[in-house]
């Protein structure tokens, strides 16, 4: 679920038999045809994702690209089952992880905009004593610092192991126990540290002052208001994907096989990594976004008021991030990691978005660094 990625014991290497396998059945299609001056040059998208599996060992990718006039096309490589060889379904479905932070962060500035939350209010405000531990204290963090990771509250991630992720129903006060048995990272608003915790007291916030479940407002708010058609927040001991999709994959030590993590409980990602879309409705989801489709302005505004990500060249806003761009200019999106699955991409003022997903999350962050590329290649070309 984290973005940046953390190196962790969870995260392994595809192995090179894998992609053998992989790579014998790459394909590539158009929902719309390419414009005619590009129709005699190799694809670059397809070039790029076909070495994500036949150079980097990933079992599958997934991609869907949109121009500036709104012309798709979506890709694939590597197969969608290492057992049976099937092909990878055409913008199946998949775990996007972190990307359902940009959700939960739209959730909250709409009830910002609606006068029913205030950024700079302290968490206490809406959870009073909920958040408590060794210098962590919800009367002196803010809703905002929160959003943008500045709060300074642990990540419980890497003390949530694979095995618990795949069998075990967390509940959100459950993620908070395990998050504050660590201290604090530093005080409120004196840092910045990627942590799911953040995004757990916003998900909470949220059901807190709208009275209904988090999932229930995704849906209501986001999905259905902007047509999101594959998109969804699985309800409680769903452990499936309901529709076409690609197998996932992790190795559970670095000399064992890949292993089938599709089916997972994925209650420990929650409001910071729960949900299950498309690489077509994430490029929806970011365009309409940055389209004012979702947000006031004064609210889409604030969300991209960002803060350096170390030396990366990325900022991070109100639960979106910016990635400067070849070509020049940044795009705005998020990316995801979840046991089995591994997204990125975004989406340009200009209306140019791109996202890819991968059915294993690469244990070699160069990996991960090659898949970023790729979207870069589709948002430059």
């Amino acid at each position: 679920m984290s973005i940046p990625r953390r190196r962790r014991a969870g995260r392994r290497r595809a192995v090179a038999a894998a992609a053998a396998v992989a790579v014998a059945v790459m394909t590539a299609g158009a929902l719309a045809p390419p414009a005619a001056s590009a129709a005699s040059r190799p694809d670059t998208v397809q070039q790029g994702l076909t070495a994500l599996v036949h150079d980097d060992g990933l079992p599958a990718t997934l991609a869907s690209v949109q121009d500036h006039e709104g012309r798709t096309r979506t890709y694939t490589a590597g197969v969608g089952d290492l057992a049976t060889g099937s092909k990878v379904p055409r913008d199946g479905q998949v775990r996007i992880g972190s990307n359902t932070k940009t959700f939960t962060a739209v959730v909250v500035l709409q009830l910002v905009g609606e006068g029913k939350v205030d950024l700079d209010a302290k968490v206490d405000t809406y959870l009073p004593g909920i958040v408590r531990g060794e210098g962590i204290d919800g009367r002196n963090i803010t809703v905002r610092e929160l959003l943008q990771h500045t709060a300074g509250l642990p990540d419980y991630e890497s003390l949530v192991d694979e095995d618990i992720r795949q069998h075990r129903y967390l509940e959100p006060r459950d993620l908070l126990d395990i998050a504050f048995r660590q201290k604090a990272v530093f005080a409120p608003g004196k840092g910045w540290a990627y942590s799911s915790t953040n995004y757990v007291v916003a998900g909470l916030i949220a059901q807190k002052v709208t009275g209904r479940p988090l999932a229930e407002e995704v849906d209501r708010r986001i999905v259905q208001r902007i047509g999101l058609r594959h998109t969804y927040f699985p309800a409680a001991g769903d452990m499936t994907i309901r529709e076409a999709h690609p197998k996932g994959y992790q190795k559970d030590s670095a000399d064992a096989p890949l292993r089938d993590y599709t089916e997972i409980d994925p209650s420990a990602g929650w409001a910071a990594g729960q949900m299950i879309s498309t690489t077509s409705d994430l490029n929806r989801f970011f365009s309409a976004l940055l389209a004012g489709e979702l947000l006031p302005a004064a609210q889409l505004a604030q969300m991209r008021t960002t803060v350096p990500v170390g030396d990366s060249g990325a900022g991070y806003g109100l639960g979106i991030m910016s990635r400067p761009l070849s070509c020049g200019g940044v795009y705005w999106g998020h990316g995801g990691d979840i046991p089995g699955y591994e997204t990125r991409g975004g989406a340009t003022d200009d209306g140019r978005a791109a996202n890819i997903a991968v059915t294993s999350i690469p244990d070699d962050y160069a990996v991960t660094k090659h898949l970023e590329k790729v979207v870069d290649t589709a948002l430059c070309r």
